[in-house]
Order: structure tokens, then sequence, then C-alpha cells
């Protein structure tokens, strides 16, 4: 088999990538280990930037994210026991962001991916990369006991953190820069309605909390837990009243409890991979970054490798500049860092750890950054994105 790309991981990043690239007349197939059901499993993000929803528009996928998806203005933060409202609206030039599930968006594209007739190779196994700082590269993996192999010009590594693509690119030309958090989250997914019309992150003497939503009948809470702690250890309704012991009071009336859809724990840790971009082969999404939730950056910082990628694609095919592949890693990395700082300092100010003087030097920040027009300005323009640069 040949292509122009081959694209490795069929999540939300891999799929849109693949999408813009079949309306754009560029060969792509797509190679994923799991299988559909175990992708459209994961429970992810639900909170998109304005750049993701533009892309899911360019893509032609936003159909049912038009209709179902939440568009919100504000988001509250909570500590000392009252809630301050960030207008992200007014304080981010008229943009805000849309409350739409990582789920949702995976099926939507999913089923476009299946109406194109542009193929997804589902549950393969050993993969491997070939051949990526040649002029020609390929893939070869096993299907159904068989070994398949295609030649492409470029490979897209939407793979995730402990996919094969990252490692694909020698130890001696990649460096990993980690930092661990001593918790991790605790959530909960319940078809119960939202405590409030927009997302509230707050932190209490016992902790952080996270009050979120699918829709106007589901909703996504979270609480901080240390690392020890197990997820069957927390039944519904040990988890109901510590969210509730957390919680200001003005809101604690308002929350609903129901049965749990889904429960996990996931650890904290700000990731970043230098370069993106090894020869021929390109690392989007968690393949090369992870940022704590807490700035709901993840799937965010995704989608805007995939537009960079995208645009480069573009001006390599269709205009003949195969010298535009060279800005991509330099273009992602920038805005990265930049959201992996908002992250670690969102998630310094809303968690209770460092010693007594870090946390009256954060609480003073949130009054800060919450009380004053800059400061609102500051949290406003970082939570529904930085803007894309151009690719030249």
């Amino acid at each position: 088999m040949k292509t122009q790309v081959v694209i490795i991981g069929a999540g939300p990043s891999g799929l849109l990538l693949g999408q813009l690239l079949h309306n754009a007349g560029i060969d792509n197939i797509i190679l994923e280990r799991a299988t559909p059901d175990y992708v459209l499993g994961r429970i992810r993000a639900g909170v998109l930037e304005d750049g993701l929803v533009s892309l899911v528009r360019e893509a032609g996928v936003a159909e049912r994210m038009e209709r179902e998806g939440l568009p919100h203005d504000g988001v509250k933060i909570a500590f000392n026991g009252e809630i301050r409202r960030v207008d992200l609206h007014k304080y981010s030039n008229g943009r805000q962001v849309v409350v739409y599930g990582q789920t949702e968006i995976t099926a939507d594209l999913m089923d476009a991916r299946k109406a194109s007739g542009a193929p997804a190779v589902y549950s393969v196994e050993n993969l491997k990369i070939c051949d990526v700082r040649s002029d020609a590269p390929y893939v070869l993996y096993e299907k159904d006991g068989k070994q398949e192999r295609i030649d492409c010009d470029y490979v897209a590594g939407c793979d995730g953190f402990h996919g094969v693509s990252r490692k694909t690119i020698p130890d001696n030309v990649r460096k990993e820069y980690e930092k661990v958090y001593p918790f991790g989250w605790l959530g909960m997914l319940s078809d119960t309605p939202p405590i409030s019309d927009e997302l509230i992150y707050g932190i209490s003497e016992r902790g952080f909390f996270l009050c979120s939503m699918r829709s106007e009948v589901r909703s996504r809470h979270y609480v901080d837990v240390s690392l020890d702690e197990k997820v069957e250890d927390w039944s519904d309704d040990r988890f109901w009243n510590e969210l509730s012991s957390r919680l200001p009071e003005e809101v604690r009336g308002d929350l609903v409890t129901g049965p749990a859809l889904e429960k996990s724990i996931a650890p904290l840790r700000s990731f970043v991979c230098e370069p993106m971009q090894y020869g021929r082969l390109f690392l989007v999404g968690d393949a090369a970054h992870i940022v704590p939730p807490t700035g709901a950056k993840g799937l965010n910082l995704a989608s805007s490798d995939v537009n960079y990628l995208y645009r480069v694609l573009l001006k390599v095919f269709k205009e003949n500049k195969p010298e535009a592949i060279e800005q991509y890693s330099e273009l992602c990395l920038r805005r990265i860092w930049h959201a992996e700082r908002f992250s670690w300092w969102m998630t310094s100010m809303l968690h209770n750890f460092g010693d007594e003087i870090d946390r009256k030097i954060m609480n003073s920040q949130l009054d800060f950054y919450t009380g004053t027009e800059v400061g609102q300005r500051v949290i406003a323009e970082q939570y529904v994105g930085l803007p894309y640069e151009e690719v030249s």
C-alpha cells in the first residue's frame, strides 16, 4: 500500500487531522491499535477552545456540536467560601468556549471518516515506523496475523504518551521534561443536572473540586485525592459527601446526586518532548505533551498541533513547499509552553500543596486574578485559547 500521510492513532486528534487532509484531497490512512469501542470508551475532556471549535467546523463535522454543545461565556472560581465569575466573553474580545465531550467529538469524527470512505484500520499490532529520515518512510504493522507495509511521504504520530511514535525518535535526539504532582483527580460521571450553568473550579480547606458537565443532564465532578487512593474505595455516597463538604454554602444545596456512570483517578503531571519532529515524523498531542487538566488544555493543545501540521502539509502538497515542515516543532512548542505554564499556574493556585507561605501567596493570586479587570483578562485570554500563529 502507498499513501501520502500515515496517521498513527484514531483518537480525536488523528481523526481530525485525517478529516482535514481528506477534505483537502491529501490521501491518508489511519492506524489504531485499539478497537473503535475502546477508543469511544475513553472518558476525557469536554471544554473546547475557540480554535478547536473553528477546526471542527472547518473539517465539516460540527453539525451535532452546534446543536448539542453548550457555549460558555464565563467560568467560575471558588475560594474562601465565595464564588467569583470570570467573564470570558468580555475579556477575550468576544470569544467563548464550548462544552462538548471528547467522546462525542470522537464519535462524530468516526462517523465522518466512515462516510468519507477514507481508510482506518483498527486493532493493529507490532507497529513500527521506519526510515523517517529518508525521502521514503514506511510503516509496518500486523493485522490478523499478517504483516502489512504502507509506504508514505509523512507520518503523523497521534498515538498518545505510550505509543510508538515518540520512541521512534532516538534517545540522543529527543529531550523530555516532566513534573509529577503529588495528587490525582478522582472524577465521577453521572446523569445528574449540573450544579451551575458554568464550570466551577474551587479550592477549600479540604482540597480542590471541579463541577463540570457534558450536557444539561450529565455532570462530571472532580475532587483531588492522594496518589495512594484506590477508586474502588470510593463509593458513590462517599464521593458525593466529600464533594459537598468542599462546596461553598451558596451552591451546596443545588448539588443533585445519583449513581456513577464512570469513576476513575487520574494522576496529574506536566510533560513535554522536544523536538516534535524527526525527519518526516511529526508528534501530535499526548505523544509530545501532557498538561494537568486544571486549565482544560489537553485536547485543545492536541488540536493546535493538528492545525499546524495540517497547514504545513497544505504548503507541502498544494504549494510545493517541502521546506515548510521545518517550522512545525517551533510553532507547536511555543504555544505548548504557554499552555503548560497556564495549567501549572492554575494547578498551583487551586490545590493545597506546598507550605503555608505558598498557600497564602496563591490565595492572594486568586484574589487578584479574579478580582481585577487586568487579572480576569489574563485568565480569559488563556482559558479561551491563545490564537494560532500563521504558517508561512
